[in-house]
C-alpha cells in the first residue's frame, strides 16, 4: 500500500477545531471568570458539528456518512477482530470509529445547544444538569474514541493522529481522493467565525 490522500481539509480542520474547543470548554466549565470563553468554545463545537452534517453528504469520499456508517453486525465484526489483534484495514473510518463520529457530532450539537440555552438563562436548573450530563457523556465517547485510535494505530502500524494532520493514510493508489477541498475549509472557517460569534454573543 502507498500513502494516499484520505482526509480533506474540512474534515481535518473541523476535527481539530472540535478537539481544541471541547478541551477549552471542559477546562472552563466551572469558572465564572472564564464563562465567556466557555460559551465561545461551545459555540465553535456547535458550528463545526452543524457544518459537518451536510459535509457528510456532499464532502469527499471518506467524509461521507455512507462511507463509514455501518450496521451492528459490521461494528461487532470489527470489534471482534480487535480482540484477535487482526483488525481489517479501512482506508477511511472503521465501522466502530464511524459510529463514534456520529455520536460525537450529535452530542456536540445537543451539549452545545443546551449550554447556549443555559448561558442565556432559559430552562432553569434542569437544563444545566442536562448540559453537564451531555458533556460527561461526550467526554466518555471521546475517551473511547481516543482508545480506539491508539489501538488501531498500534495494530495497523499506522499513525492515525498524524494522518488527521497530514490527510494521508495507507491505501491502494486508486482509493485516494483527488482534492483536499481547500475552498471548503475556508467556508468552514467563515461559518465558524460568524456562527460562533452569534451564538456566543
Amino acid at each position: 500500500m502507498n500513502k494516499i490522500l484520505v482526509w480533506d481539509w474540512p474534515v481535518r480542520l473541523g476535527h481539530w477545531l472540535m478537539v481544541g474547543s471541547f478541551i477549552v470548554a471542559w477546562l472552563t466549565a466551572e469558572s465564572e471568570t472564564w464563562r465567556l470563553v466557555h460559551a465561545g468554545a461551545g459555540a465553535i463545537v456547535i458550528a463545526v458539528a452543524l457544518f459537518r452534517l451536510p459535509w457528510g453528504f456532499i464532502g469527499s469520499r471518506y467524509a461521507r456518512f455512507v462511507d463509514f456508517v455501518r450496521g451492528p453486525r459490521a461494528v461487532a465484526g470489527y470489534l471482534g477482530s480487535l480482540l484477535t489483534l487482526q483488525p481489517a484495514h479501512h482506508t477511511g473510518h472503521n465501522p466502530a470509529g464511524g459510529w463514534a463520529i456520529v455520536a460525537l457530532l450529535g452530542l456536540g450539537i445537543l451539549c452545545g445547544v443546551s449550554g447556549w440555552a443555559t448561558y442565556n438563562e432559559f430552562g432553569g436548573h434542569w437544563l444545566e444538569e442536562l448540559h453537564e450530563g451531555l458533556a460527561a457523556t461526550m467526554l466518555t465517547v471521546v475517551i473511547v474514541h481516543v482508545a480506539g485510535v491508539v489501538s488501531g494505530s498500534l495494530l495497523h502500524g499506522e499513525n492515525m493522529v498524524r494522518a488527521m494532520f497530514s490527510g494521508y493514510k495507507l491505501g491502494a493508489p486508486e482509493e485516494g481522493i483527488r482534492s483536499a477541498r481547500p475552498l471548503a475549509a475556508v467556508a468552514l472557517l467563515a461559518w465558524v467565525g460568524v456562527a460562533g460569534w452569534w451564538l456566543a454573543s
